[in-house]
């Protein structure tokens, strides 16, 4: 049987690789959740035709990488599966209605008008905001652990549900919203523009607030996360991360003051990049916080080895189209139904 067990940590390739497919999707498919938070209070029709064709040739793409990360931890590491979806049914259920809810009225509005096109307005301001503080809540709840039973979830139904994960997920859902009004920055102009900048500076003083909670909380709550964060000298390695949120925060409001475009988004992907390794850190090296590792997580080599020659394969021809539709799409968005 072929493997490449001999050549490669197979489950440490895997464990990266679901990292990078779950960042991805946070990175790309937040903006465009984001920009879906903030429809029903731009200021005119004119403007929510901008938002809306600002993210028309990129939404549907940017979902690609929730499905490689959820595929690739069915396919490569079955026990975390097994173990953390019947945790998270119900939220990860609720997420994916309100995905598809919000892909019918994204295809729909752009064929509706007069008073149909605002039902489809808020159709699909319902449908991003329940993915996005659904997809918040299962952060919280992975975060604060799942009871295992021997290779079995041991909790109930409603475990995921309680004030910290509402708590993450309404910061998600201001995260998002951060992601959305900065690239609205970028990608409109004129009054659209102006009212992207003053959600944009709402939006990150909750991002900012949020994170300082998440910080502190994580390590009060886990006496390992505790000593990992607070412990010397693993403080001084590890400061600099939070120091780097603190500086991207302060440069992001300083920009959306004095007029730029396109760096406060870039400045807000690198926010949640420093967020994202901090927890990456901190739930190291759990494929079920905290009870399974991912290597005691993984599948067969055999099964990990044929699905990385496939993706070896098909990753770059993802990226390279993902890049190119970017690049055939730069500029500004206009209010003109071009979908």
């Amino acid at each position: 049987m072929f493997s490449l067990e001999h050549l490669v940590d197979l489950p440490l390739v895997w464990y990266g690789l679901i990292i990078v497919a779950i960042f991805l999707y946070i990175l790309l498919d937040g903006f465009d959740l984001g920009v879906g938070v903030l429809f029903p209070f731009a200021p005119s029709d004119p403007c929510r035709d901008r938002m809306m064709n600002s993210i028309a040739p990129f939404w549907d793409g940017n979902e690609t990488w929730l499905i490689l990360g959820g595929g690739g931890l069915f396919a490569a590491f079955p026990l975390a599966y097994a173990i953390l979806m019947p945790a998270l049914y119900i939220p990860v259920i609720i997420m994916l209605l309100g995905l598809i809810f919000r892909g019918v009225a994204f295809e729909f509005r752009f064929k509706a008008s007069g008073r149909t096109r605002g039902v489809w307005d808020y159709a699909f301001h319902f449908g991003s905001l329940t993915a996005a503080f659904m997809q918040g809540v299962v952060i919280g709840a992975v975060v604060q652990g799942v009871a295992v039973d021997g290779r079995r979830f041991a909790g109930g139904a409603f475990d995921w549900l309680n004030a910290y994960s509402v708590m993450t997920g309404v910061a998600l859902v201001f995260g998002y919203a951060l992601l959305g009004a900065t690239w609205l920055v970028m990608k409109t102009e004129a009054i659209t523009q102006q009212w992207a900048r003053k959600c944009a500076a709402y939006a990150l003083g909750y991002v900012g607030l949020f994170l300082a909670i998440v910080s502190i909380s994580m390590p009060v709550m886990n006496p390992g996360i505790r000593t990992l964060w607070w412990s010397l000298p693993n403080f001084f390695y590890l400061l600099p991360i939070p120091t780097a949120s603190l500086v991207l925060i302060i440069l992001i409001w300083r920009d959306l003051r004095t007029g730029r475009e396109a760096r406060p988004f870039l400045l807000s992907l690198g926010v949640f990049l420093t967020a994202y390794l901090g927890l990456g850190i901190s739930l190291w090296p759990f494929a079920v916080p905290f009870a399974v590792t991912f290597r005691h997580a993984a599948a067969a080599p055999e099964s990990q080895s044929l699905l990385l020659v496939g993706t070896v394969i098909l990753l770059p021809l993802v990226l390279g189209y993902t890049a190119y539709c970017y690049y055939l799409f730069r500029g500004k968005a206009s209010h003109e139904a071009a979908y």
